[in-house]
């Protein structure tokens, strides 16, 4: 063996004792569906790089499976509801988001989705309780002396058991109504006149009446709608860690916080040392397709094909609409591919097969590809401009109109609503995103953007996680502002001192240029009397 390979071999295993010597243990309060999918991304990588993964996980839980072998490992947790019971609560809450507003008021729509976030968050802390009053499983984790705890903030309980272990905390998430956690726990400031609210499906260049409404959604958010029982989890954390306290004081103790973005999708606004963005962490280079679905492809020719998937939670529409949707996909010149789980519409096309799973990463990322019909969920558009494809937005729930009007904002996507879908509606936006020419340009120059960074999103993620282990925590990073007081952050108590030191300041003139006139007037007086 040359002398080369041999210093090669023995950089790699220096190299593999030194991770050895490096890795931790990570413990995991995760959350369900895409949520899950995008912090398995990261947890897949950690264990490559030596960590020790460990996933709590309940006994309802729909896409974790324990018994799967796998590199991570599970605690599993007993809980009152079953699998059965909390898929058929995410489809009723998914249900909630896509009433027709157009047949309910905006205050009951908005009333109804405060309700399903309550019941969401009534849900998660009993989630929590059987967790944390687990006293063998406590008892466990205290013995496994963990290095962080990785939480999505969108389910709280993370916090509590870093709390409880003694351990440092990082949060993985897209966002919080209101950015409400952003807000009041990070710390992220927010100026209403050029960042938009979430969920107001606004740009950064607003007008003034579009400033008008982000000010309403911000003081909406801020003193109507609550994601959770802010008092009931109070109450919780409190009973349990034995001393006062409050879900976002102990959710303001969180070390790093990975926002599921990147400023190819998001609109510039102030970021803080602790917060960090990792959007598409989970996309990839596009591999090899199946041979009959290959085969199916090539067969477009110059045309090209369409992928067209609603996503991990919707699986299946309602007959009517599957079959105008069917029907306006039967009119274009390109083959499509649908992820449908349903009854065969009667009006599909032989242009269009449908699958109950596509590999999307590696339909979007295939040549043919030309336009991508998505609901808007986070994880499916960057893979979108991963790999610069434009999209026909058909947006249902949460995030998805919001992430939708971004990429509108991009110039890279049309939306249909899905309420009022017709088949020339459909057909209208697939024509537009096909044959005009800037939209294809728009999604490349947004993955340009994505690309061009000097660190991939998956190893900044993976790097926060590491600093935060090897400094046992990252408190120099955190904001002094979490130890200020709502007046002294605004700093209204120096506003007003200053205002009292200028008050002050003018009543003593004040009362000096009356006495002095006071003084001038009788001295005149006393001078004509002479």
């Amino acid at each position: 063996m040359s002398v080369k390979w041999t210093s090669v071999i023995l950089w790699i295993q220096l190299m593999s004792l030194f991770r050895l010597g490096t890795c931790g243990k990570v413990l995991v309060w995760p959350m369900e569906y895409s949520h899950w999918i995008n912090m398995k991304t990261i947890l897949d990588e950690l264990v490559l790089r030596g960590h020790e993964v460990t996933v709590l996980v309940s006994s309802a839980s729909i896409l974790i499976d324990p018994s799967q072998s796998s590199a991570i490992k599970f605690e599993s947790f007993s809980t009152s509801m079953t699998k059965e019971s909390l898929e058929k609560f995410f489809s009723n809450w998914i249900s909630q988001w896509t009433h027709n507003v157009q047949d309910i008021s905006l205050w009951t729509f908005h009333s109804d989705i405060q309700e399903a976030f309550m019941q969401s968050s009534d849900m998660i802390q009993d989630f929590c309780r059987d967790a944390v009053l687990n006293k063998s499983l406590m008892a466990k984790l205290r013995a496994s002396k963990f290095d962080v705890v990785l939480a999505d903030a969108i389910s709280p309980c993370g916090e509590l058991l870093a709390e409880l272990l003694n351990t440092s905390l990082v949060y993985t998430l897209r966002f919080t109504p209101g950015y409400t956690y952003e807000k009041y726990s990070a710390g992220l400031p927010f100026p209403p006149s050029y960042v938009p609210v979430v969920l107001s499906e606004l740009s950064h260049q607003m007008t003034f009446m579009e400033r008008v409404k982000n000010m309403i959604y911000v003081l909406y958010f801020d003193f109507c709608f609550q994601t959770v029982n802010e008092k009931k989890w109070n109450q919780f954390y409190s009973e349990v860690l034995g001393r006062p306290t409050t879900l976002f004081e102990t959710m303001s103790k969180a070390d790093i916080w990975l926002i599921r973005m990147y400023w190819d999708l998001e609109f510039p606004r102030p970021l803080l040392p602790n917060v960090h963005f990792v959007g598409g962490l989970h996309c990839k280079p596009a591999k090899p397709l199946p041979k009959e679905m290959e085969d199916f492809v090539q067969s477009s020719g110059e045309d090209g094909i369409v992928v067209f998937s609603l996503g991990s939670m919707v699986s299946t529409l309602t007959e009517e609409k599957a079959n105008l949707i069917a029907s306006a996909l039967a009119q274009i010149p390109q083959k499509v591919i649908w992820r449908f789980d349903g009854k065969k519409p009667d009006t599909l096309g032989s242009n269009t097969r449908l699958y109950k799973w596509i590999p999307q990463n590696d339909l979007l990322g295939h040549p043919k590809t030309k336009a991508f019909i998505a609901h808007g969920g986070t994880n499916g558009l960057y893979e979108a401009i991963y790999h610069g494809i434009p999209v026909v937005g058909i947006p249902l729930f949460a995030d998805q109109p919001d992430n939708i009007a971004h990429m509108i904002s991009k110039g890279a996507a049309v939306r249909v609503d899905f309420n009022t879908i017709s088949s020339a509606d459909l057909l209208s936006a697939l024509r537009t995103v096909l044959n005009d020419p800037s939209y294809k340009e728009n999604a490349m120059r947004l993955s340009r953007i994505h690309h061009d960074q000097p660190v991939k999103p998956l190893d900044r993620a993976v790097f926060w996680i590491e600093f935060v282990m090897r400094h046992k925590g990252a408190k120099h990073l955190r904001p002094a502002l979490h130890d200020l007081s709502w007046f002294q952050y605004h700093s209204l108590d120096v506003l007003g001192f200053l205002l009292a030191c200028v008050l002050s300041v003018v009543f003593v003139i004040t009362k000096c240029c009356l006495l002095c006139c006071g003084k001038f007037v009788k001295t005149g007086k006393k001078e004509k009397r002479a």
